[in-house]
């Protein structure tokens, strides 16, 4: 599966305050309007805690 772009994830990330585990990520992007495909690459993020939205953009980067 393609992931989105981790620039067009952040904008659904804004606000967001840090640490944040990935589930509060996902809820989150939803309660910003994330579309199903941002939503289905953030839940495969790994189950840890991001310090920096640079973390999720890394960690997206990295998601096959």
């Amino acid at each position: 599966m393609a992931t989105v772009n981790p620039i067009q994830v952040q904008k659904f990330l804004a606000g967001m305050h840090y640490p944040a585990k990935k589930d509060e990520i996902v809820k989150h992007a939803k309660s910003k309007g994330a579309d199903d495909k941002v939503v289905q690459t953030l839940e495969q993020l790994p189950e840890e805690s991001f310090q920096t939205p640079a973390d999720v953009s890394k960690a997206i980067g990295q998601i096959e």
